[in-house]
């Protein structure tokens, strides 16, 4: 079900032929008139796509650039009242005018047209030579679905829909070897009232799960509460240190009170966008040994732009643990810049870059201890309004090994928890350079690092296994 009218939702679907098979199921607007789903071949470099359209008229599926509709591809198909099929790969030429493409690079699997739907099946390159077909990559891509009343094709605003989605992401089904013994506990804010400031960080501190001996926790999603959802940035779940003498109640997170910003190791997040989130198999949060947190802090960014009043939340983070172990536990390790307002960027930029260093060679004095190789599973990117692009490179005795991570078409308001295609090792010694690209053409001041929406931020995520004591590593810009 839609959590609002205004937003496609994700099913997964329980259907995989190979490795890199995935089948997502999409839904848009009140009426439910258009479902997507498609499939990916990474050898063959083809994706297949199948829309279906609460329509007896044509319909249209392509991709789209972040700024304009002018130069979108679309795929258009239907089926006329004679019963003969048209299909053809086009594109706009500017918001409302469509051309079809010199070089037809789609190819027709299946149109039909029945009592209620039109469904058209079709794959395509990931790549072609046609200068008027986008690029499908594994950055964010902006799916742009159409559809008509009739068999003339013609873009009609209030029958068209663009979307950003990971088209080459493998994502597990959320029940996939779920343990029998499943239990769920939620980490939520209570009945608080939303101020009708700009930006809110409100915490709390709230006990994990009460188990007699270890356990993992496997997955995770966000709780939000209907019709907050717009407000609700991101949530964070720190976990505290046994020794700590924590306050009670709610309040500013990075105010008058400095208890209430104790506790900085992350153990999960969520942002703008994202969804539930399931371990791999052989990894989890341990709970319940002498070693582990018994208390969190709970933190929850509020953007109430518009400043509205008599808003209660009790948003928050869900979490799912079993008594079944996992052979690793794991950690999340912060990389990026530190957030401050000494990271700046200047108004009127087309592409402005900030760079944060992480020097893995501090591990092990900060760790206390020898800290072993890591194993880097997962990432979640994190930039605000104005970022355009974020990667994480690792250099091993100077030299570029790899991009571990990256998005070059990065969206704000699609900020989901990302598998590796492959693990990654990080020995010690390795520095990790996080990289992110900002725009600033709309904007006339200085837009400085700070926690609010129109500040900025450039941050990453690392999700990895086996567990060490460090939680960050980040980098301050240079301003001497």
């Amino acid at each position: 079900v839609c959590p609002s009218p205004v937003a496609w939702c994700l099913a997964q679907m329980q259907e995989h032929i190979s490795p890199y098979f995935l089948s997502v199921h999409l839904r848009r607007d009140p009426s439910n008139a258009v479902f997507l789903r498609w499939d990916f071949d990474f050898e063959a470099e083809i994706i297949t796509f199948e829309l279906q359209v609460r329509t007896a008229g044509w319909v249209g599926l392509g991709v789209t650039d972040r700024y304009s509709r002018a130069g979108s591809d679309l795929v258009v198909g239907g089926v006329s009242p004679d019963g003969n099929v048209y299909f053809s790969d086009q594109h706009l030429v500017d918001e409302d005018t469509l051309e079809e493409d010199g070089s037809q690079d789609a190819e027709l699997q299946g149109l039909t047209e029945d009592a209620v739907y039109t469904t058209m099946r079709f794959s395509r390159p990931f790549r072609s030579c046609d200068p008027h077909d986008q690029d499908i990559t594994s950055d964010t891509v902006r799916v742009l679905a159409a559809y008509g009343l009739d068999d003339t094709p013609k873009m009609d605003r209030e029958r068209t829909f663009v979307k950003s989605i990971f088209l080459l992401q493998i994502v597990h089904p959320d029940d996939l070897d779920a343990p029998e013994d499943t239990i769920i506990h939620d980490l939520e804010i209570t009945d608080f009232l939303i101020p009708e400031d700009d930006t809110t960080y409100a915490c709390t501190f709230l006990p994990l799960p009460i188990v007699s001996k270890k356990h993992h926790i496997y997955k995770f999603e966000p709780k939000l509460v209907q019709h907050n959802e717009t407000i609700v940035h991101h949530i964070l779940v720190y976990a505290c240190g046994n020794a700590s003498a924590l306050p009670t109640g709610i309040s500013d997170c990075y105010g008058a009170d400095p208890a209430f910003s104790l506790c900085t190791q992350v153990i999960v997040g969520w942002a703008v966008g994202g969804t539930s989130y399931q371990f791999p198999d052989d990894v989890g949060i341990s709970i319940g040994t002498p070693l582990d947190p018994q208390w969190i802090r709970l933190e929850i960014h509020y953007s109430n732009f518009h400043n509205l009043p008599g808003l209660y939340d009790s948003s928050g983070i869900r979490v799912y643990y079993t008594a079944h172990l996992r052979k690793f536990d794991m950690g999340v390790l912060q990389l990026g810049i530190f957030t401050f307002p000494i990271h700046f960027i200047p108004p009127g930029a087309e592409s402005f870059m900030s760079y944060g260093l992480c020097k893995t060679e501090k591990f092990e004095e900060m760790n206390g201890a020898p800290v072993p190789d890591i194993q880097v599973f997962g990432y979640l990117l994190h930039t605000h309004l104005a970022g355009r692009a974020i990667q994480a490179v690792q250099y091993r005795n100077g030299t570029q090994l790899r991009v571990i991570c990256k998005d070059d078409a990065y969206d704000f308001n699609l900020q989901e928890t990302r598998d590796l295609p492959y693990r990654v090792v990080i020995k010690p010694g390795d520095e990790l350079l996080v990289e992110c690209r900002y725009q600033t053409l709309d904007r006339d001041s200085l837009t400085f690092g700070g926690p609010s929406t129109i500040n900025e931020m450039c941050l990453i995520f690392f999700f990895y296994y086996p567990r060490n004591n460090v939680s960050s590593c980040q980098g301050y810009p240079d301003i001497i």
